[in-house]
């Protein structure tokens, strides 16, 4: 492990084309707005959050080796996280996410992180060479897992000594691969986070609130998870109890990234010694404050 790395993030590191508008909007509608090119990506989101918070994360990921890969790249060592350990493959394009979004949220969005599904465990290579750790030394610290992984990495992931004293933290990419997440469902190490419908998707049960959301995961086996469900009530529940923060009343002008921002927030809070009901609002205040249009800080 390098000195400057205190958390790793894996998963999707990639360009987000956002297409934004002020009026509400339906399948058809061609309106206007503002198109943006921004680095993204789950494991991006939290890495660059956690920066912001004053962690130090590294980034695992596959990023190709074309211009829009070396951008990437760039862009990511000026907001000063740590690149050392990315897998460039020159075969395969840099991934990228597409979504529309009006004032009644989130319309449509296609993820196509393609390249990092077809790299597979190559981008674990770090973790078990000596550089961030190895079967004699694995990684003890915090480890951000986003569902844009395999099911097959992420059960690989589960079930490996390279991971087995790891700190592990868990979202999925989006609720069409929350199925992902059941690999490491019941991992002793493994934090979920995921908002209600992925929590009755994980359940196969329909939950109207995030306290019976996470009792929910808590009884399917989960060590701990932590449920959000937009402006209402969030949880964080342990065998032990749940505990529940509703964040404040904002005006909503975007919402990708929120539930990122929410979980890097919460990570950043705990490894700054905040205890549960206070790691759990400061996250929601972040996420809210995300929301509405402002950085979290």
């Amino acid at each position: 492990m390098t000195q400057n790395t205190d958390i790793i993030c894996i998963g999707s590191v990639l360009w987000d084309v956002i297409g934004r508008a002020a009026s509400h909007m339906r399948v058809g509608s061609d309106v206007p707005g503002r198109i943006t090119r921004l680095p993204g990506g789950v494991a991006m989101n939290i890495a660059m959050t956690l920066r912001r918070f004053g962690m130090h994360p590294a980034l695992l990921s596959a990023i190709g080796r074309d211009a829009e890969g070396n951008e990437l790249v760039a862009e990511a060592q000026r907001m000063g996280l740590i690149c050392d350990y990315l897998y460039r493959s020159a075969d395969l394009p840099t991934d990228v996410y597409m979504a529309i979004e009006g004032a009644n949220g989130l319309v449509a969005a296609i993820a196509d992180a393609h390249s990092l599904e077809a790299s597979g465990n190559k981008i674990l290579r770090a973790m078990g060479d000596g550089r961030l750790g190895s079967a004699n030394a694995p990684f003890t610290g915090p480890v951000a897992l986003d569902g844009n992984l395999t099911e097959e990495l992420l059960q690989t992931i589960a079930k490996s000594p390279l991971f087995a004293r790891a700190d592990l933290r868990v979202a999925p990419a989006s609720p069409g691969k929350a199925a992902r997440l059941l690999a490491l469902m019941d991992h002793p190490t493994a934090t979920l986070y995921v908002n209600l419908e992925e929590a009755s998707l994980l359940c196969q049960s329909e939950f109207t609130s995030s306290h019976d959301g996470a009792a929910g995961l808590l009884k399917r086996g989960a060590h701990r998870v932590l449920v959000t469900d937009g402006g209402n009530a969030a949880s964080e529940g342990t065998a032990d109890d749940i505990i529940s923060h509703t964040p404040p009343a904002v005006l909503v002008t975007r919402v990708t990234g929120a539930g990122d921002t929410f979980m890097a927030a919460h990570i950043a809070s705990e490894a700054q010694g905040m205890d549960r009901m206070a790691a759990l609002t400061r996250a929601g205040n972040a996420a809210a404050i995300y929301v509405s249009g402002k950085t979290p800080l």
